[in-house]
């Protein structure tokens, strides 16, 4: 099969034509012809409580094609001038205007909170501060006006020393893992290997007059030498902040059959100084509870201390002289150097304390939910230290060590040490599915597609989110509550739906909500929707470590549980555009819950349920039992699509990272071939080394994503022209993408043109984010072509039989999802201007095939003891459903809302 001489042509006309498409990246900043004036963009805040115990905020904003350029955006100023701003790029338009643009805004210098809303305009911007870092060859220096920080390029240490107001010190901030070596057997022994961080690189990756951003990356190292789990932290400093925010991913690379870890946290030290009873320590609970103690405390003994010194002591302040009868016997009361919080269930933690490591633990006190926070210092100076979603990414724990002493050390364990070690092996030994034909069968009768070595973990990554901050005095409970509530919801600005819309944010396939009264009924049904699984995820305990942030798939009636242990229909890993369908739901909507749930989904899915390493890296696996368990890895899980979202939105360099990461992902469809239990061969011939099998569908949706973003982040002319090819050579099949796949050559994104005129479609070719970024192309990119064929796509797919073989020679056949693929019609219609099309999308939908009927919206209340636990459940709803049926409701009303019933 070779490309034939017209397409060839055709292809180099359209590249040709677009070298004008996006500039190289040195001359976008140079290209500064006139653009409309700039109108104010509103900006507040997601939750109410932000602006309290502020610290630094980054945030993302969208701007139209031609609004703005480059030289522009050094003019954009906040309205209020009190607060420092930084502005930098995130994409580009392809005729060199900005798409999406990245904001920080650091703490004004009085510490005044910021207000309620702001905007940002053209405008008189102070003259800029320079960045507050200076660099070495061995070291950097920052100098927030707050922290005074000292970070070596090499070594083990995140930072060696931060100095904050007042006494306050942090010292020697490292990572630690314990790794368990050895087998469950009762009498057989394991042996505890500690690791400790090694830096292999630490940079500044971005500085400005608000905020420098420091990354460090290294691995885990042991005494021997040996390297393992390797870690990328990134280090948040603002302007003006005395807090320091971090932000922690690492790989897992171990042998799971025989190593597990035991703990894995950061730990730094604290200096102390004066006498123990005048040192203190906080935990904060997620109920607003705070447990407040004196390492030496003076309350309750025999011989009173006075009231003066007992209140300063609650308070945490420095004692007035103790009476005699009291401070003379000081060395008789016990100090209490070590604390340790542990929540190793999502409903339960446990705090306890002893004097030192060679004495017992005494219980000081339990609780629900613990909220991740504490703090350790004296009346001169401490740090206050949190881990987000403390109780959600349970078993964790939060450790002081050697707080009678004159430097105490406090680890965050992200996995807490006292819980069983992190056992990721294979939940069954195959079941003697050893060849395809079994393995089929498997998949036929629990939905999971096995294969021997193809449920490792390994490879598989997690992220954690840290907080410290240096106090000048010990923090009022409501001060320290205030800043535990800035740890779990970390502040975020935005902007309204309409400001989103009007920067033409993301695809086209979505509208704010009108609420008009003919689109009510569907806003409570979307809002039902989400309020369920929210719910969900709270009744049915969807935490823990590894699974914080996906829900499940498929529910069973008889057990009244969903289907956590039935092979594929558990996990959901995103099946059918779940964290689109919350994402869209969000720009719709606006809700801050529905923000924090997609927030969390992203984080999963990306991380948990993708490959960062090894032989199936960069791929996503398939909803399973175990995350990472499906032999089926796919691009579809992985796509770059569901991670623009919150890259866009929030600016997250994290997030950068894995989009980045998916830039080269489908080379690696070379060695894992989708169809390969049912025939499906690799490619033959002189350039096979070069080629992979593709699928119009599920695998270009995920590989234009992720081209079109790095294109469109970097300037990077590479992916343009693999992205165009790609476009091209699809439009000139001889059935487009009703094609449904082909022989893509890896080096330029073109597709062999077949000769043969089969027809192959899937119901689920549409259904992982297809639509979304066809939309985004075709708006972006003049292709008159392509535009066809994916319009003849979205409609012919919903033709009758007699349409179908019209256009195509013969019908398609029996279809699925009719119900999520009635947006496509929505967007044919409003592209072709054909009302018609507009309103069979609607029929379609209302109809339900394959989705839900708005009967179906109703939960039953399941109580004791047909159940454990008192729960509500909806028969009729699946997890595909919902997301397919989601997505065409919000589709429709952004691309058919004239035409809905009752309008």
């Amino acid at each position: 099969m070779e490309i034939s001489r017209r397409s060839f042509l055709k292809i180099g006309s359209l590249l040709a034509s677009s070298a004008a498409i996006l500039e190289a990246p040195d001359t976008i900043a140079a290209s500064a012809e006139a653009s409309p004036a700039l109108k104010a963009s509103e900006l507040a805040w997601l939750e109410a409580h932000s602006a309290e115990a502020f610290r630094g905020s980054s945030w993302g904003l969208p701007w139209a094609p031609g609004s703005l350029r480059v030289p522009q955006l050094a003019q954009l100023a906040l309205s209020d001038a009190r607060y420092p701003l930084q502005s930098w790029p995130l994409a580009y338009w392809p005729d060199g205007s900005l798409k999406w643009t990245a904001h920080a805004l650091a703490p004004a210098a009085d510490g005044a909170p910021p207000p309620a809303s702001l905007s940002l305009a053209a405008g008189q911007r102070a003259a800029p501060a320079s960045s507050f870092v200076s660099e070495s060859a061995d070291t950097l220096r920052i100098d927030t006006g707050k922290l005074r920080v000292s970070l070596s390029r090499r070594g083990k240490a995140l930072f060696d020393l931060i100095e904050g107001p007042g006494q306050s010190q942090a010292k020697s901030a490292h990572l630690v893992a314990l790794v368990d070596v050895g087998g469950e057997a009762e009498n057989e022994s394991r042996v505890r290997e500690v690791y400790e961080s090694a830096i292999s690189e630490l940079c500044v990756e971005n500085a400005g007059p608000a905020r420098v951003v420091v990354k460090a990356r290294g691995s885990h190292r042991r005494a021997d030498g040996r390297e393992v789990l390797p870690f990328t932290v990134r280090l948040y400093f603002y302007r003006n902040s005395d807090a320091v925010r971090i932000v922690h991913s690492f790989v897992f690379d171990l042998d799971e059959q025989r190593e597990s870890i035991r703990g894995l946290g950061l730990r730094f030290g604290v200096p102390l100084a004066g006498p123990a009873h005048e040192r203190y320590v906080r935990f904060v609970g997620d109920n607003g509870g705070v447990f407040a103690e004196a390492v030496r405390g003076l309350t309750g003994l025999r011989r009173d201390p006075g009231a003066a010194a007992t209140t300063a002591q609650l308070r945490g302040e420095r004692l007035p002289e103790l009476k005699a009868v009291v401070s003379k016997n000081l060395n008789y009361i016990p100090a209490f150097g070590d604390y340790s919080l542990q929540q190793t269930h999502p409903d339960g933690f446990s705090i306890a304390k002893r004097t030192a490591a060679h004495a017992g633990w005494l219980h000081a006190a339990s609780g629900s939910r613990a909220a991740g926070t504490g703090y350790l210092g004296t009346p001169a100076g401490g740090v206050a230290f949190g881990l987000r979603n403390f109780w959600q990414s349970y078993p964790a724990q939060l450790d002081i060590q050697g707080a009678a002493s004159e430097q105490a050390a406090i680890t965050l364990w992200l996995w807490s040490p006292a819980a069983p070690g992190m056992d990721l092996r294979f939940y069954h030994d195959g079941l003697g599915q050893d060849d395809y034909a079994k393995q089929l069968q498997g998949l036929d009768i629990t939905y999971e597609d096995y294969e021997p070595g193809f449920g490792r973990p390994y490879g598989v990554a997690r992220s954690s989110e840290l907080e410290l901050q240096l106090t000048a005095a010990t923090p009022a409970a409501e001060e320290l509550l205030a800043i535990s509530r800035r740890i779990q919801t970390p502040p975020q600005l935005t902007t309204s739906a309409e400001r989103l819309k009007q920067g033409q944010a993301f695809d086209e396939l979505w509208a704010p909500a009108s609420h008009t009264p003919a689109s009510s009924e569907l806003e409570r049904q979307l809002a039902w929707c989400f309020d369920f699984y929210r719910d969900q995820i709270a009744q049915r305990k969807w935490y823990g470590f590894w699974d914080y942030g996906d829900v499940m798939h498929t529910y069973d009636t008889h057990r009244h549980v969903w289907r956590y242990d039935v092979g594929g229909f558990a996990w959901d890993n995103s099946e059918l555009s779940t964290e689109t369908w919350l994402w869209h739901y969000y720009l719709f909507s606006g809700r801050s819950d529905v923000f924090r749930l997609a927030e969390a989904m992203t984080r999963h899915v990306s991380e948990v349920d993708v490959h960062h390493a090894g032989p199936f890296s960069p791929l996503g696996s398939r909803h399973n039992v175990q995350h990472w368990g499906d032999s089926a890895k796919q691009l579809r899980i992985s796509t770059a699509l569901n991670t623009r979202f919150f890259y866009y939105l929030t600016a997250d360099e994290l997030a950068g990272d894995l989009l980045h990461e998916q830039a080269d992902a489908v080379n690696r469809l070379q060695q894992i071939i989708a169809g390969r239990k049912v025939g499906q061969k690799a490619p033959e011939g002189p350039d096979v080394a070069h080629q992979a099998a593709v699928s119009f569908g599920t695998d270009w949706g995920a590989v234009s994503a992720a081209w079109f973003t790095e294109w469109e982040r970097t300037g990077n002319t590479q992916y343009r022209d693999k992205l165009l090819a790609s476009m091209a050579t699809i439009a000139a099949q001889p059935k487009g993408f009703f094609t449904g796949g082909g022989i893509m050559d890896l080096r330029t994104g073109a597709f062999l043109i077949t000769q043969d005129n089969s027809i192959a479609v899937s119901h689920l070719s549409a259904a992982f984010g297809l639509p979304e970024i066809c939309s985004e192309l075709i708006r972006a990119i003049p292709d008159a072509a392509f535009r066809k064929a994916w319009l003849d796509y979205c409609v012919l797919y919903n033709a009758s039989a007699e349409e179908q073989t019209r256009a195509l020679g013969k019908p398609l056949g029996p279809l699925n999802l009719g119900q999520g693929h009635a947006k496509l019609l929505g967007y044919a219609g409003r592209e072709l201007a054909q009302p018609a099309l507009r309103q069979q999308a609607w029929k379609q939908f209302f109809k339900g095939q394959a989705g839900i009927l708005g009967r179906s919206f109703v939960r039953q209340r399941i109580d004791v003891p047909q159940v454990l636990n008192a729960v509500d459940e909806a028969p009729d709803v699946s997890t595909n459903a919902v997301a397919q049926w989601g997505l065409a409701a919000i589709s429709l009303l952004a691309t058919a809302a004239a035409e809905l019933p009752g309008s």
